[in-house]
């Protein structure tokens, strides 16, 4: 059973067709290694009785000649997506014991499609954090380890949980989401491809708001391919959300393989910045190289606000948290403190609710929404963001395909080890990664080698709006190069 949770998605895909195992027992054989991995804390609420019941139902399709594009394919859903009458908390005090009505869009899209779920994976409280160690339900611990060391590593945040899950092999695929790299950077640090789709093409309805003009969708796979398949039953338009764009999904599989010759690929010189480990400097020259060798064209390009981004990010991000998370009272669902009176429960339902980093946010958020702060703050941030998105179209206009960069500054780090007394440390990770939130552009993570510790390291490609189908064919150039990476189970 041990390799049928070793495959691709399209691997396994390929065996249902066949008939060379059976859905049921692809399930089982996931079910028997989530419970082997549970010391990883990647999964809050493991779901083996509805994964059962979708597996029998995928057997009965496939017998009848019916089967989906996703048919019996296991999956991991991150714990900020609703999934009807299955709980869904955010991984906060304040939600654990919310069960939806209702289910998210893109959940719906994948179980039309056929694919099963497993569970719900840990993320960072509402998505705040870049090392899964917010969650109420503890830290996510990386299947990876130094060499010569047992070091637990976080996986990156805030999905973390979904990295980790698709890196241990304790399911095929998984959902993410992204704000200001939370897909990209666990990608990055467990040695699996992570998509941040353009802003707008995977609908957010059903979705727990963080910040909801940066917040998008998207896939973690194991492979390129994988992470294309994903993607294309995720996307769409959908109406009930009002920033979803209506345009057709390509077929985001058919652009894996295709010649990337004569592509312009921009290398931003402003990405270099003080302090990045050698062995990432390393890795980005080697990525270009591997780009130059199967015929794209690299040239310098320049994008001047990048040094603005991070702090314009970290004032729109928790303004939008803290209109968002107003929602939370304690009256109509989720947690209840009693109170001498209703701004007493206020005040102690979501003391108690919301753990430090999600407080911290919440009212950085108030201040620079507040009288007098407003124009100094939220409005200048959005003024620079402006000219983030502008820096971008510049490059575009001048031919650029697509840009290549680190995706994180570092390899993944010891739990504990950062932000404890200074938060700005933990924010410092998202460095390479928000500027694709805050322009709203298409961003995909693909492992590209390992550091001087044995541990992974990702390369970032971002690209046109709405053009995900150039970065898979490029990604999958890099894949080639650089292989996969697989962690040596431990647990």
């Amino acid at each position: 059973m041990t390799e049928l949770t070793s495959l691709t998605i399209a691997d396994a895909r390929d065996g249902l067709t066949t008939k060379r195992f059976s859905a049921s027992e692809l399930a089982e054989a996931h079910l028997a290694a989530m419970e082997k991995a549970r010391v990883l804390n990647a999964y809050v609420l493991e779901t083996p009785d509805v994964a059962r019941a979708m597996a029998c139902e995928s057997d009965r399709r496939i017998a009848a000649g019916k089967a989906g594009p996703l048919e019996g394919i296991p999956v991991a859903i991150k714990d900020m997506f609703c999934t009807k009458d299955v709980r869904t908390t955010a991984c906060s005090h304040i939600l654990d014991t919310f069960v939806p009505a209702y289910e998210s869009t893109v959940t719906a899209q994948l179980w039309r499609d056929g694919a099963v779920l497993l569970g719900k994976t840990n993320n960072d409280e509402f998505a705040m954090g870049s090392s899964n160690e917010t969650s109420f339900f503890g830290p996510v611990t990386s299947p990876w380890r130094r060499q010569g060391a047992n070091t637990p590593l976080v996986p990156g945040g805030s999905s973390g949980g979904s990295a980790a899950a698709v890196a241990a092999g304790i399911c095929l695929g998984a959902t993410g989401t992204d704000t200001g790299g939370s897909i990209r950077q666990p990608a990055a640090f467990a040695g699996i491809v992570g998509v941040k789709p353009t802003y707008g093409r995977c609908s957010r309805w059903g979705t727990i708001a963080f910040a909801s003009s940066l917040d998008q969708a998207g896939p973690f796979a194991r492979s390129v391919r994988d992470a294309a398949i994903l993607l294309r039953s995720m996307a769409g338009h959908d109406a009930k959300d009002t920033t979803s764009i209506d345009q057709p999904v390509p077929d985001y599989e058919a652009a894996i393989g295709k010649s990337v010759k004569g592509m312009k690929i921009g290398i931003p010189k402003e990405y270099r910045v003080g302090g990045m480990a050698a062995e990432i400097e390393t890795l980005w020259a080697q990525g270009a190289d591997w780009l130059k060798k199967a015929g794209a064209d690299i040239v310098e390009v320049s994008l001047p606000h990048t040094r603005y981004a991070l702090p314009a990010y970290y004032i729109v991000a928790p303004a939008e948290a803290s209109s968002n998370l107003a929602r939370y009272d304690g009256v109509r669902y989720g947690l209840r403190e009693n109170g001498r009176d209703i701004t007493d429960m206020y005040e102690r339902t979501r003391a108690s609710g919301f753990g430090a980093e999600v407080r911290r946010r919440i009212m950085i958020g108030t201040y620079v929404l507040s009288a007098g702060y407003y124009d100094a703050y939220y409005l200048r941030a959005q003024k620079v963001r402006t000219l983030i998105k502008k820096d971008f179209e510049d490059c575009f206009d001048k031919g650029v395909n697509a840009i290549l960069t680190p995706a994180t500054p570092s390899a993944a780090f010891g739990i504990g080890e950062k932000g404890g007394a200074d938060p700005v440390e933990m924010y410092l990770n998202d460095v390479f990664t928000v500027t694709v939130n805050m322009a709203g552009l298409p961003g995909i993570s693909v492992p590209g080698g390992l550091s001087s510790e044995g541990l992974p390291l990702g390369l970032q490609l971002i690209g046109r709006p709405f053009d995900e189908e150039t970065l898979f064919s490029l990604g999958e150039v890099i894949e080639q190069a650089a292989g996969r990476f697989t962690p040596q189970a431990w647990w």
